[in-house]
């Protein structure tokens, strides 16, 4: 099958595009400058951006389905994520539409929808996100499923995903591994978070883009449940082989962290990965179910937290990253 992707240098889109090229596919990624993680693999690359209706259309050409996994994830202001995030998304249906694609897939996220309180988040939830991020995916979301032509959309919601060539939960791993610190937010003991391992997540994109049901529906993929902080802890010290001092940190102190890192990284006009809005939602649930996408094509995903950890850790060593 022709597959054209979007995003295919980054962390999940780079996954993708290998899964696919092992199962067979011929596969065409858009790329900025340079193929990243693509080097040496066996994909076309296109150099453009979501604005570059020339390099779209091009690297559709025969495509039989598009994965939209490019997108912005942090940034000061909420002009910045909509440019990417909304009106990139319609750039790339758009020229999917001219193309004749049968089908694509665009990668949301679970902030989207926002925190799940008390119980887990199904795709009925409405969208109340707490972020600019989540704001963008949300309204990215509503703006797709209001065309009304182009090829059936599948729309899938990923928590936070882990695993090789992870960037930001790379800093919690490091600081175990060289500062010896881990924090825990809140008492840590109570399931809090949904997290799932790249492998899985990439799985589950492709049989969503290929199950003939999936057509205009939303999924969320999540990993095999949820975790509490101390859990993923004690993930992460066992793959390093090493303990950690244990640091509890209330959730109001994890706020005013986030704002002084903003302040400071406005000195050096940069945007932190901590900043007030990642703070607010380190510290909410997040919790949802796949149910939907095991009911539809037969999502699920294999791989504990205990073993993606050895996997990840083992990766940042491989690479030199720790």
């Amino acid at each position: 099958m022709k597959t054209f992707v979007t995003g295919g240098t980054g962390f999940v889109g780079s996954h993708l595009v290998e899964t696919l090229l092992e199962r067979g596919h011929d596969v065409t990624s858009l790329v900025r400058k340079d193929s990243g993680w693509l080097n040496g693999r066996a994909v076309t690359t296109v150099q453009g951006d979501l604005f570059d209706v020339e390099a779209l259309a091009e690297g559709m050409r025969g495509a039989e389905i598009v994965y939209h996994v490019a997108g912005l994830t942090r940034a000061p202001s909420r002009t910045a994520l909509d440019r990417t995030n909304v009106d990139g998304t319609l750039n790339v249906l758009q020229a999917a539409r001219n193309a004749g694609v049968k089908r694509a897939l665009v990668t949301s996220s679970l902030a989207a929808v926002g925190p799940s309180g008390d119980g887990a988040l199904d795709e009925g939830a409405p969208l109340n996100p707490i972020s600019n991020y989540g704001r963008s995916k949300a309204e990215m979301e509503r703006t797709v499923r209001e065309l009304d032509s182009g090829p059936p959309v599948v729309i899938v919601r990923p928590p936070a995903v882990y695993g090789p060539r992870e960037a930001d939960f790379f800093t919690l791993i490091r600081a175990a591994s060289k500062q010896r610190v881990l924090p825990v937010i809140g008492d840590g003991n109570e399931p809090r978070v949904d997290l799932v391992y790249i492998s899985d997540l990439v799985d589950g994109m492709i049989a969503a883009a290929e199950a003939d049901k999936a057509g205009g529906q939303t999924y969320f993929l999540s990993g095999p449940r949820g975790y509490s902080d101390d859990e993923i802890r004690r993930a992460i010290l066992d793959a390093l082989g090493h303990g950690a001092i244990n640091i509890n940190v209330p959730p109001a102190f994890v706020d005013a962290v986030g704002a002084v890192s903003e302040e400071i990284g406005k000195l050096f006009g940069k945007y932190p990965l901590l900043n007030r809005e990642k703070a607010r939602e380190a510290s909410s649930v997040w919790l949802v179910s796949s149910e939907r996408a095991k009911s539809d094509f037969g999502y699920s995903p294999e791989v504990s937290l205990e073993e993606g950890m050895r996997r990840t850790v083992a990766w940042y060593r491989e690479n030199g990253w720790l």
